[in-house]
């Protein structure tokens, strides 16, 4: 079976997040109709220049 699904550039992750939090993430998908995905990579590079900065 093939793990990857298909995915050349991007690898799955598993994790827990509040639910207010994936609550709204879902809203500001559907609003902006940006996947997810693309949302969460834009919130965890600005996290890892955050800290990348100190």
């Amino acid at each position: 079976m093939d793990k990857s699904r298909g995915l050349k550039t991007r690898k799955p992750l598993s994790n827990a997040v509040k639910i207010e939090l994936a609550e709204q993430l879902k809203e500001l998908s559907e609003r902006t109709r940006i996947p997810m995905s693309k949302l969460l990579d834009e919130a965890l590079e600005d996290l890892i220049k955050k800290y990348k900065q100190e």
